[in-house]
């Protein structure tokens, strides 16, 4: 991954009960991740980090819109992102993360949210994204096919 220092949270200096963060993350972020999925696009992203009995909680807020392949003709097609998400973190040993709680190492105190936000955007992706026009296009193709009398007959003795 590239530079992503910018995305650095201390949790050692939260001090107040909450503390807030943003970042407008864009074409350099998505290609220091170097995730799989997006590779372009803008999002404002509002953090905000809650001190609880022993934990912190990360409320992660993401707008904007992210650039993917279209599935059809792998054309660049925009999908809009809107998502809340929460991240539960506690201070421990070793850095561990099972899913539900991320365990950051107690000496260092700190966690770089850029991977959660690239997931958290990734996450409102629809797992089949394919522009209208290839939309339509499937369905046109799909109305006009004619039966096939070998394949008509199969088919009687399936649904028998």
């Amino acid at each position: 991954m590239g530079n992503l220092d910018g995305y650095i949270v201390d949790l050692k200096g939260v001090t107040d009960d909450t503390v807030s963060y943003r970042w407008q993350v864009g074409n350099d972020f998505f290609s220091a991740v170097q995730g799989p999925e997006i590779k372009q696009g803008l999002l404002d992203v509002a953090l905000r980090v809650k001190q609880t009995s022993g934990a912190y909680e990360l409320e992660f807020q993401l707008k904007g819109e992210v650039e993917v392949s279209c599935d059809r003709c792998l054309e660049p097609m925009s999908c809009p992102i809107e998502a809340q998400n929460t991240l539960k973190v506690v201070m421990g040993e070793e850095y561990a993360d099972n899913g539900d709680v991320v365990t950051v190492p107690e000496k260092d105190g700190t966690i770089n949210v850029a991977w959660n936000i690239y997931e958290f955007a990734a996450l409102q992706i629809p797992l089949r994204h394919v522009h209208e026009e290839c939309e339509q296009s499937l369905s046109d193709s799909s109305e006009g096919e004619r039966s096939d009398p070998c394949w008509d007959a199969l088919k009687k003795i399936v649904n028998k």
